[in-house]
């Protein structure tokens, strides 16, 4: 895999029931900083959003935050990162994805369920074929995992399903799963989705 550049995370805008997921978020953002890729993300400053962002931003990384108008006008947007203001959450997602070269999931709520099941149904369309990982803090995943499993062997999914993303524990495993992945070969329109 050639390196990544700009790496979109999906994170709560909040900060979830524990320290783990807080800490992950930091771990992600610091990490991101120090190995000087660039964090895309919902451009929030509130909850695992905004400490990635922090701690990527105290490592003096670089932060690209796409935040709706209608987000930053209820004045959740992250004052230092540098901000893409769309009209909606559909070109959020889309800015998203055409800025990034791979996507991470960290724990999060409906939005996060959200980005995730999309970039993963854009991947089975064939509208890319960017690597997508799923950090599974502490098993956080697992339904989700369960569910795409469930969709397989009642044949809503294929089989090949299973390969649209890799799942990690821990945030020191995120590069070198990305690492192991395929160079993406198709360039990709999430116009077209």
């Amino acid at each position: 895999m050639a390196a990544i550049k700009r790496l979109c995370v999906y994170c709560a805008s909040s900060r979830g029931t524990k320290e783990i997921y807080r800490q992950t978020a930091v771990q992600l953002g610091t990490l991101l900083a120090d190995s000087g890729i660039e964090l895309v993300y919902g451009g929030g400053r509130v909850g695992l959003m905004g400490l990635i962002a922090d701690a990527a931003l105290a490592r003096n990384g670089h932060v690209t935050g796409i935040i709706p108008c209608h987000l930053r006008d209820r004045e959740v947007a992250h004052p230092n990162a540098r901000l893409v203001v769309v009209g909606s959450m559909h070109e959020r997602k889309q800015r998203m994805f055409d800025l990034s070269d791979a996507f991470v999931s960290l724990p999060g709520g409906l939005g996060t369920l959200d980005e995730t099941i999309e970039i993963l149904t854009w991947k089975q369309l064939g509208l890319h074929d960017k690597p997508i990982v799923i950090v599974d803090v502490e098993g956080y995943w697992a339904p989700l995992s369960a569910l795409i499993e469930h969709t397989i062997a009642h044949g809503f999914a294929p089989p090949a399903a299973r390969g649209f993303f890799r799942t990690v524990a821990a945030v020191d495993e995120i590069l070198p799963a990305l690492a192991a992945l395929p160079e993406p070969t198709i360039r990709g329109d999430s116009r077209l989705a």
